[in-house]
C-alpha cells in the first residue's frame, strides 16, 4: 500500500449497490484472502482489524488482527490459520523500512475461547535504502511440495519471494530472497494446472475515484519464475497481463486474492479503491475468476435481466412446458410471385406474451419445465431477478427467475424436479447463479423442499436432451452447465 435527498433516489442507489458490490458494511482497504472459519467468512484490512460474512455476501465489522500494519494475508494451514502482514514501510510515515511478521491463530472467531493470535514474528525487511520495500505480503502453499512462500513489496523497489517454514511460519534457515517481478505492488501467487502465478496490483492507489490500480499477472512453471505474461513479457521487466480494471463505477482493483469454493467454482477477492455508489470508499470486492486460455480473468457481475437459459450440453433452451404457437407470417422470397421480392421489406416482429397468454394453463397451476430448440417464444423467455431481502452467497444475492412479463417462477420441487410456479419468496424459488471457471454457469435453488439445509449440492441439470431435473452438480459433466443468453 502507497502512503499517502431525496428518499426514493437513496433506495434506487441502494438497491444498484446491492446487485454491483458486497452489501452490509463492506468498507475495508488492503484486504487479506478472504477465509472461512466455522461456517463464517473472514477478510483482514490494513490498520488492523477486518469484516465478517456469515454468507460471503453480506459483511459488518468484528474481524480482529493485532499489530496494525498493512495489507495483511491470511491462509489457513492444517487447523491453524497464519496471518503476514507489512509493518511500517510503503511509504508509512515517510520511509521504506519496513518488516514483514507472522503470526498464528487456532480460529478467526474473535468470540472464540480459542482465539489467541501468536506473538507475531519478523520474517523479512527493508532498510529504506535498498530496492525493495517490505510490505504487501502474501502467502501461498504448494500444493504440489507443500513448501511456503511468500511474496512481498511495493513500487518502490522489486517484488521479493521467500520461503517459510509452514510449520512454524518462520523464514527458512539459508533462504536467499528472490526479485521476481517490478513495477507492481500487492502482490499474490497462485498455483493451476502446473503453472505458478503471480499477481501485481499495477497503477497508483490511496487516490479514491482517482486510483488507477488494476491487477495484472504472468505465470512460471517455477514458482520461483520467471513470470512471463501473454505476449512473453517477463515481470521482472515491467510485464503483465490484465486480470481486472476499473468498471461497474468502481475504481482501483488491488490486492487480488483466490478462493477455491467447489470445483469449477473460483472466486476473486480484491478491493476497490473506490465504489462510486457507496461516496467513493473503499470497499471488497468478489468476483468470478473465468479461466481463458490457461489465463484468469474476472468474470461478469450478474445483474439480472431477461435471458434464455441455454443447455451447454445440448444448447437446447429451458422453457415452461406449454404448445408451441405459430407465428402468422405472409410466405415471401422463392415461392409464387418472384415480384414479391421487389416489395418493401417489412420485419417479422417477435411473438408478444399477450399473443399466447391465453392458450397457457391458468396463472395459480403448475406448469412442467423442459428443453428444447429455441425459437424467440415468451415461454423461452426467463427474467432473473436480485432478491437482496433473501441474503446471498459469495458473488451474488439470490435471485429469481420467473418467465418474462409473469411471475410464473422457476422453482424446485420435493422430488428435484422443476415447475414454473406463481412466485411466492420460498427458499425453493430463489437461485444461487455461479459463474463458472469456463464462463459457463451453475444454477441451484436455495434449498429443495423437505430438505432442511440450504442447498450446496444440487444444480439445474440436463438429464436428458430436452429433460432438466435437479442432480448432484459435476464440473466435469456439460449436464450440470448453463449459458445465459441475451437475445
Amino acid at each position: 500500500m502507497k502512503a499517502k435527498i431525496i428518499l426514493s433516489l437513496s433506495l434506487l442507489i441502494s438497491h444498484y449497490t446491492l446487485l454491483t458490490a458486497q452489501t452490509g458494511a463492506p468498507y475495508i482497504h488492503d484486504p487479506s484472502t478472504i477465509a472461512e472459519c466455522d461456517g463464517k467468512w473472514y477478510t483482514f484490512g490494513t490498520g488492523g482489524g477486518g469484516i465478517i460474512s456469515d454468507d460471503g455476501w453480506s459483511w459488518h465489522s468484528g474481524a480482529e488482527r493485532p499489530g496494525g500494519g498493512a495489507a495483511p494475508d491470511v491462509l489457513k494451514i492444517g487447523d491453524r490459520y497464519l496471518c503476514i502482514y507489512g509493518a511500517t514501510g510503503g511509504g508509512l510515515f515517510g520511509g521504506h523500512n519496513g518488516r514483514i511478521l507472522t503470526m498464528w491463530n487456532k480460529t478467526l472467531d474473535p468470540k472464540s475461547p480459542d482465539f489467541k493470535w501468536s506473538t507475531a514474528i519478523e520474517v523479512a525487511s527493508s532498510d529504506g535504502m535498498e530496492d525493495c520495500d517490505a510490505i504487501d505480503p502474501c502467502l501461498l502453499l504448494d500444493p504440489t511440495t507443500g513448501r511456503l512462500w511468500a511474496t512481498y513489496g511495493t513500487y518502490f523497489g522489486n517484488i521479493r519471494l521467500i520461503e517459510l517454514d509452514p510449520k512454524t511460519g518462520e523464514r527458512v534457515k539459508g533462504n536467499v530472497e528472490k526479485d521476481v517481478a517490478i513495477d507492481c505492488e500487492a502482490s499474490a501467487l497462485m498455483y493451476k494446472d502446473g503453472w505458478y502465478y503471480l499477481l501485481g496490483t499495477h497503477g497508483t492507489c490511496c487516490d479514491g475515484v482517482n486510483s488507477t490500480y488494476n491487477i495484472v499477472v504472468g505465470r512460471s512453471r517455477s514458482v520461483e519464475g520467471p513470470y512471463v505474461d501473454n505476449v512473453g513479457r517477463d515481470m521482472f521487466h515491467g510485464g503483465g497481463r490484465l486480470v481486472i480494471a476499473a468498471g461497474d463505477r468502481c475504481a482501483g482493483a488491488g490486492h487480488f486474492g483466490r478462493y477455491i469454493i467447489d470445483e469449477g467454482v473460483e472466486v476473486m477477492s480484491f478491493h476497490w479503491e473506490a465504489d462510486f455508489d457507496m461516496g467513493g470508499r473503499s470497499v471488497l470486492a468478489v468476483r468470478p475468476i473465468v479461466w481463458k486460455n490457461g489465463w484468469p480473468v474476472a468474470g461478469e457481475r450478474l445483474r439480472g435481466g431477461t435471458f434464455e437459459i441455454e443447455s451447454e450440453r445440448r444448447g437446447y433452451s429451458l422453457e415452461m412446458a406449454v404448445d408451441f404457437v405459430r407465428i402468422q407470417q405472409e410466405r415471401r422470397g422463392g415461392f409464387g410471385n418472384r415480384n414479391q421480392n421487389q416489395e418493401p421489406i417489412k420485419p417479422v416482429p417477435n411473438q408478444k406474451l399477450e399473443d399466447v397468454v391465453s392458450t397457457w394453463p391458468a396463472a395459480d397451476a403448475p406448469v412442467a419445465v423442459r428443453c428444447s430448440d429455441y425459437m424467440f417464444r415468451p415461454h423461452q423467455q426467463w427474467t432473473i431477478t436480485a432478491v437482496p431481502e433473501a441474503g446471498g452467497y459469495a458473488s451474488n444475492p439470490y435471485f429469481k427467475i420467473t418467465i418474462a412479463g409473469t411471475e410464473r417462477a422457476l422453482t424446485a420441487t420435493a422430488d428435484k424436479e422443476l415447475a414454473a410456479v406463481a412466485y411466492h419468496g420460498g427458499n425453493e424459488q430463489l437461485w444461487r447463479i455461479e459463474q463458472l471457471t469456463d464462463g459457463t454457469y451453475r444454477i441451484m435453488p436455495k434449498q429443495i423442499p423437505g430438505m432442511e439445509d440450504i442447498n450446496t449440492r444440487y444444480c439445474l441439470y440436463s438429464a436428458a436432451d430436452s429433460t432438466p431435473t435437479l442432480a448432484v452438480y459435476d464440473f466435469s459433466s456439460d449436464n450440470s452447465k448453463w449459458n445465459l443468453r441475451n437475445h
